[in-house]
């Protein structure tokens, strides 16, 4: 028989990481971490979740760096980003349109790598 986590690991790694999630997410993440076993505890402290503010500051930053597509590369959708870098951020309006959803973006991404280890 395996053991599950205990409530309070669960709880603390909402209130740790809670921000990288949409919070409609959370109720859905606290039922799939409440059903985990050691093991998949140990490999999710592994996991390295971007910070959708991060995201934010590269996008925006995209003007002064000159470089569009690199808030993109980072959440991970290394081809939107090379593609962004190629159009000049679709003439700059990808790069504005960005601006508005790269957060939203980037906490998806994180949900589905949290998605990823939790099918194992």
């Amino acid at each position: 028989m395996e053991i599950k986590v205990d409530a309070n690991k669960v709880d603390m790694f909402i209130v740790s990481n809670g921000k990288y999630f949409k919070s409609e997410a959370i109720p859905y993440i606290r039922k799939q971490l409440s059903e985990m076993n050691e093991n998949q505890w140990v490999m999710l402290q592994t996991l390295q979740f971007k910070d959708p503010q991060t995201a934010l500051l590269l996008s925006l930053l995209t003007p002064i760096a000159a470089v569009s597509g690199i808030d993109r590369i980072f959440i991970g959708d290394v081809g939107l980003g090379v593609a962004k870098i190629l159009t000049c951020g679709g003439l700059g309006i990808w790069t504005i349109v960005d601006w508005f959803l790269i957060m939203d973006a980037t906490r998806d991404k994180n949900f589905e790598m949290l998605q990823n280890l939790l099918r194992f």
